[in-house]
């Protein structure tokens, strides 16, 4: 299960289809060495986006 304090890059590595939902709801900055280590809570903050809809995507 993914969690708003996991770290990107640990998502990703769990699951590499994260990449495509990230990239869908706006995160195109995925291979910036800043965003692999930040939280998912946080990356979502700096984006603008839902965290419990981008959660919901990325646990379906």
């Amino acid at each position: 299960m993914i969690t708003k304090e996991m770290v990107i890059a640990d998502i990703i590595k769990d699951n590499p289809k994260a990449v495509e939902i990230l990239m869908a709801n706006g995160m195109g900055c995925l291979g910036c060495p800043s965003a692999q280590n930040e939280p998912l809570s946080m990356a979502a903050d700096i984006h603008g986006l839902n965290l419990e809809k981008l959660l919901a995507e990325l646990n379906a």
